[in-house]
């Protein structure tokens, strides 16, 4: 196959791009380099042999030229953790983005077009279970502008045989978004914010990927929503015992309560955004602290036979060791 990643440069988009490559398929990564990682990326990307086509989703012209030829389309790319820029930029890229690409792969005749939406969509904490059925509400401009892309996607469903996923928390090797995390456990700097019981069900990005792969190859799916997330409910406080293991360091015993936390980034972003400066602290960096999602995955395991194979200890121990390799902590 042929294939098209878009936001290929980011974390789930390379390592995609590597799983693609070894499984024999022709890749095209389309992506942007806006991050050092995203530089690191595409430098890995280049040497497996992975075609680099520079672009944004706003561009036509360049989309039509990426998608030239392909048999499948993974669309990744995302307006996501930009919290110095407009709302008017992630209805840009989330939403007109989407259509942009999918016009453009019914253009050119492609087989098969995964969407990738996120968890992001259902908002603040749940109470319960979450499946696919469950009412989204989200609650800030990213998972307002995500919904509206998977709602746009689906629209397409009867042009284009497409099916849309929900990405829960994904880290593995490759991952930046959790060195922070580990490198403050590795230094004995890190403390807790807050009581540390809300529940996270990360999916390491290897299951990721093949439930991605599940997707998009079941006829079954096309159409479809399906959340992929891991195999466990962990607590804030058990991701850190663990991750702290990983890293062969003590927990700090201190502990924060969130409100002051919670205020100052409020304060921050209503001062520094509308200059178009990136807060240092904002309250979708504290989502790690405060919101539970945990899922029902019985669609995904029974019409895509999905089930994560990697337990969040074993994905700790390679993702500190990727770490430790790239002189990261």
């Amino acid at each position: 196959m042929k294939i098209l990643i878009t936001g290929g440069t980011g974390f789930i988009g390379s390592r995609l791009a590597l799983n693609s490559i070894n499984k024999g398929h022709e890749v095209i990564v389309f992506g942007q380099t806006n991050t050092k990682a995203e530089e690191t990326n595409i430098d890995i990307l280049k040497k497996a042999g992975v075609n680099i086509i520079y672009g944004a989703v706003t561009d036509k012209k360049i989309i039509e030229q990426a998608v030239s030829g392909c048999d499948y389309v993974f669309h990744l790319a995302a307006a996501q953790h930009e919290a110095n820029v407009p709302d008017k930029h992630f209805y840009d890229v989330n939403v007109d983005g989407t259509q942009n690409i999918i016009e453009a792969s019914i253009a050119a005749g492609v087989k098969r077009f995964l969407h990738g939406s996120t968890i992001g969509i259902y908002g603040s904490a749940m109470d319960g279970d979450i499946d696919e059925t469950t009412s989204p509400s989200p609650n800030n401009i990213y998972g307002v502008t995500k919904l509206k892309g998977e709602q746009l996607a689906l629209s397409y469903a009867d042009k284009i045989p497409l099916t849309v996923i929900r990405i829960s928390e994904t880290y593995g090797p490759g991952d930046r978004r959790l060195l922070k995390l580990f490198k403050a456990i590795k230094k004995g700097v890190f403390f807790m914010i807050g009581d540390g019981k809300n529940i996270h069900q990360l999916i390491h990005v290897d299951d990721l990927i093949d439930g991605m792969y599940q997707a998009i190859e079941s006829d079954a799916a096309i159409g479809e929503v399906f959340v992929l997330a891991g195999q466990e409910r962990l607590t804030t406080n058990d991701m850190v015992k663990i991750v702290a293991n990983s890293v062969d360091s003590p927990i700090r015993k201190f502990r924060s309560p969130l409100w002051p936390f919670l205020l100052a980034a409020i304060i921050l972003e209503k001062t520094l955004q509308p200059l178009g400066i990136q807060p240092p602290l904002h309250r979708r960096r504290l989502d790690f602290f405060r919101k539970s999602f945990y899922f029902v995955q019985d669609k995904s395991e029974k019409i895509l036979t999905f089930k994560p194979k990697k337990n969040f200890a074993q994905g700790a121990e390679e993702t500190a060791k990727w770490y430790t390799d790239q002189n990261l902590i």
